[in-house]
Formats: C-alpha cells, structure tokens, sequence
C-alpha cells in the first residue's frame, strides 16, 4: 500500500475526529445553557424604622404587648393603604376609641380596636365573615377603615368625618376630632426621628 495514502486516510480520519468531538462540546453546551435554571433576585424586606418606633411608642402608652402592638399597627398601614386612609389617623383614632384593646366593649354596643357597632354596619361585616369576627382586629381594622372613608367622602372634611364617626355630629366643639388629630400629629413627629435615627426608638412623652 502506498505510504502516502496511508497518511492521507489517518490525516482525514482525524480531522474527522476532532469535528464531530467539537459539534457534541457544542451540543452539550447548548444542553447546559438550556438546562440551567433561571436565578431570580430575591427581595428581602427591610424594617421598616418607623413603624417599629410606632409599635414601641404606643406599646409603651397603652401597656399593651409589643408583638400585639405590633400587628395592630401593620393592619392600620394594610388597611390604611388600601382604602387610601392615613395609617396613623387610624392608629390615634384606635388609641382614642379602645386604648388598643382588640376586646374593648362599650355599653352602647361598640365593639374592638375601632368600635365598630355590629348592628349599624351589617353589610361591611358580612364582606369580612360576619359579626362573629368583629373582635378580629384585622376585620376590626379593615371594618371601622371602611366606615370613616364613607363618612369623610360624605362630609367632605376630616373634622365633620370624625365626628360621625364618635357619633357628635351636634358638638360644636368638634372635641372627638380634636382629640384624635391631636393624638395623630403627636404620631407623627414619632416617625421621622426614628428614620432619621434609626437606633432610636423614636420616643415622645407619653
């Protein structure tokens, strides 16, 4: 056999090799890329300062439970939010109405966080599972939420809302309102030393 031939025939057997090695690294390749799974970027929720320096605060001036204060003040924000309502009028109007006692009983038949009187509020109760959850202070919440919304879209003025809401629409001193607008702006200065120094607790006298 011709020597040349030979080395020809090795010569094209191995450049043969070497393209059907490179067209399976690239299959492969393919196969990996295809394979591997998506990395989704993970949000870690930070804390929230002044919601925390709230929880202390209000914790402290009604002696209640700080976890309980806590979720108190997640559900105004929650309900706040939804129903375009400032959290913290909810939250003083809560220190006002029960001193944040989700089983605070009145004998006029209110009831909860925002005392909500059953029989007035039926139909807002049934959308949230019914009169048996008034003293749910998430349903409490949501609930008492909805009512000052309608009375403030149907007076038009924060002060005649709150004062349908107590239920003194024939005060003229507009005490109710006052008290609770009082009570939010001391609230408020709570919130921005604690985001300004988020070590602090954000405390204001009691």
């Amino acid at each position: 056999m011709d020597p040349t031939g030979n080395d020809s025939l090795r010569k094209a057997l191995a450049a043969c090799a070497l393209a059907a090695g490179a067209l399976c690294l690239q299959g492969a390749g393919r196969t990996l890329t295809a394979a591997a799974p998506a990395v989704e970027a993970i949000e870690v929720a930070m804390p929230d300062p002044g919601r925390a320096a709230l929880a202390g605060y209000l914790s402290e001036k009604y002696r209640r439970e700080p976890d309980v204060t806590g979720a108190i003040v997640d559900e105004a924000y929650a309900a706040g939010e939804a129903l375009s309502v400032d959290p913290l009028l909810l939250l003083a109007m809560i220190g006002v109405e029960s001193r944040f006692d989700p089983a605070a009983r009145s004998g006029y038949g209110a009831r909860g966080l925002m005392q909500v009187v059953p029989r007035f509020h039926r139909d807002k109760l049934a959308e949230h599972g019914g009169e048996t959850e008034i003293l749910d202070p998430r349903v409490n919440v949501r609930v008492g939420t909805e009512i000052l919304r309608d009375y403030l879209r149907q007076t038009g003025s924060l002060q005649a809302g709150l004062q349908r809401y107590a239920g003194w629409q024939d005060d003229e001193e507009n005490r109710y309102a006052r008290k609770v607008i009082s009570e939010k702006e001391r609230l408020r200065r709570v919130v921005p030393r604690a985001v300004r120094n988020p070590q602090s607790d954000g405390r204001l006298p009691l």
